[in-house]
């Protein structure tokens, strides 16, 4: 077993990691803060439409699926970027499949939303 800190201790280590984490994307990253941007927009929106406590509850996870995925797509491309900047073929297929995560994630958003609403 990997020592380090347990318990209470390691639930806030934890917790401060992901802090640091949620600041350097915010600092980084152009697409974190335009769709955490689109996440609390479209939040508020959810308020005003005629759908259900559980609807809405769909609608907002949907929007904090794509950030999630943001998130993981830009670790991949900062681990990536860290080996080296000269191109290579499985370089360039982990981000361009990472980029393909948050594509699948936000047409998500549009098939829930567009479901919701209209059907």
């Amino acid at each position: 077993m990997k020592p380090g800190a347990t318990g209470l201790k390691r639930i806030i280590d934890a917790t401060g990691y992901s802090m640091k984490g949620l600041k350097a994307a915010w600092k980084n990253e152009a697409a974190f803060r335009q769709e955490l941007a689109l996440l609390v927009c479209l939040t508020g929106v959810t308020f005003f439409l005629p759908v259900s406590h559980i609807e809405q509850l769909l609608m907002v996870s949907s929007l904090f699926i794509v950030v999630i995925v943001e998130l993981l797509n830009s670790a991949i491309e900062a681990a990536i970027d860290r080996i080296g900047p000269e191109h290579h073929e499985l370089s360039g297929r982990a981000k361009d499949i990472g980029s393909a995560a948050v594509f699948m994630s936000l047409l998500l958003v549009v098939i829930v939303w567009v479901g919701i609403i209209f059907f």
